[in-house]
């Protein structure tokens, strides 16, 4: 490693620089560009924790950057169809998938200087890395965001960020302690609709905000498969991680997108559901439409049904944020006195088209504007500020969630103290606030 990457990766892992602060200055000579127009020294060296569905997206994706350089992956499953059973996952073809990457972009017949990590705690200590990517199942991101950022490294994590309310507040004592940069992977904020629902709400073109609807569904199950073998080269043990003992299956280690019975995000050992791996994208946009990121609310009322239709959350300002689909169309609705806006990914409606082509005024409340998540997030890596899911942001969405998922188990009225970050004199709902974690495994 030459002394001008050693400078650079120093400053990245040591700096704890406020939020806001800039970068300084760094001059590279123009015969120091490699062909994709980024020095060496300037890629921003990054490892891959987690490779079933959605983390093989990402490799793809961050790898077929020219500001990065991929150089390890980390997963307890060697090689296999056992996550999501579409395409093959794991550690060893994700390697695979980066070092054809390089060998095609450097016009070689092969490439080698990416290396695979079963245990997550020498993936962490890879020489030069400057970040993780952490696409793992929900009870694990916790564990994985505080040992990274002991480690000195920034994050792009998975949502919903944590598995509980009291692990997510320990997420973002880690991150700030150790002054990271942490980028919660609720990728619709950065996507020019989402950001124009909310910019219309916050600056009253829909007047007075009345309610805000957010279409999500229910919440986990526990998980009633298991006894299966073990598949050839997959540490489950390490999986289960801090969750309960328990044996494999498929149906508890599939990553697919199912939340109602066939993968992690069915089963309450690992995943609050589809209230949370949905809730963790329209809660949070919703919020952010209301104004209330690193709030939450003081009242909530279960819902009905499987789906709990109807779970209410009200703000102390009387506006209620209600988990069903609103009146008109979108899967976030802001509904105002003088008119409405709804959004859904790739299509924005509104009560007046004039509303949609509508140019906000330079006096107006202007949102982060970011075109590209994990772009925003390499970009916040350089200069030390907070990306736009921040891991403050991400705490605060999940909460929601979590508060939904708490009130629908109990199946009673509850009242939170956003500022506390606490029930109101219930000692049962504050017991759901953390989970047990299963020896060896703490924060």
């Amino acid at each position: 490693m030459n002394r001008q990457s050693m400078t650079r990766r120093n400053f990245l892992k040591k700096s704890a620089i406020a939020a806001g602060a800039v970068a300084l200055p760094y001059y590279v000579p123009s015969s120091a560009l490699g062909a994709t127009g980024v020095s060496p020294s300037e890629k921003i060296v990054i490892g891959y924790w987690g490779t079933g569905s959605m983390g093989s997206g990402h490799v793809r994706s961050f790898t077929g950057k020219s500001d990065v350089q991929a150089v390890a992956v980390c997963d307890v499953n060697r090689a296999g169809n056992n996550y999501a059973g579409k395409r093959l996952g794991g550690r060893e073809p994700n390697v695979k998938v980066i070092e054809d990457m390089y060998a095609k972009q450097k016009g070689t017949a092969s490439y080698k200087g990416v290396k695979g990590y079963n245990d997550f705690r020498e993936f962490l200590q890879h020489k030069g890395m400057d970040a993780v990517v952490i696409a793992l199942p929900d009870h694990w991101h916790a564990l994985a965001a505080v040992a990274a950022a002991k480690a000195g490294l920034d994050m792009y994590s998975e949502k919903p960020m944590a598995r509980s309310i009291y692990e997510g507040l320990e997420m973002v004592r880690a991150v700030r302690r150790y002054g990271r940069v942490f980028q919660t992977g609720s990728q619709q904020r950065s996507d020019r609709k989402f950001r124009h629902a909310c910019e219309l709400a916050r600056n009253g073109y829909i007047g007075e905000l009345k309610e805000v609807y957010a279409n999500v569904r229910g919440i986990s199950r526990p998980c009633p498969f298991g006894g299966e073998p073990v598949p050839d080269g997959f540490d489950f043990e390490m999986w289960l991680g801090s969750a309960p003992e328990a044996t494999y299956h498929p149906k508890r280690v599939s990553g697919n997108y199912d939340c109602f019975g066939s993968a992690w995000r069915s089963w309450r050992e690992y995943s609050a559901g589809h209230i949370t791996d949905w809730g963790a994208h329209h809660f949070d946009i919703a919020q952010w439409g209301m104004g209330m990121d690193g709030s939450g609310p003081v009242e909530i009322t279960p819902g009905t049904g499987n789906n709990a239709d109807g779970l209410t959350f009200r703000y102390a300002n009387g506006i209620p944020l209600i988990k069903k689909g609103g009146p008109h169309q979108g899967s976030v609705q802001f509904i105002g006195d003088k008119g409405w806006v709804g959004v859904s990914r790739g299509k924005i409606w509104a009560s007046s088209d004039s509303l949609l082509s509508l140019k906000m005024k330079p006096g107006d409340e202007h949102l982060y504007e970011s075109t590209d998540h994990r772009g925003d997030f390499l970009s916040c890596v350089r200069s030390r500020k907070r990306p736009i899911c921040d891991v403050e942001i991400g705490c605060s969405s999940v909460t929601i969630c979590l508060l939904g998922e708490i009130v629908t188990r109990l199946n009673r009225p509850l009242k939170w103290d956003p500022k506390q970050w606490r029930f109101v004199n219930d000692r049962e709902a504050q017991g759901l606030v953390r989970r047990q974690m299963r020896s060896p495994w703490i924060l």
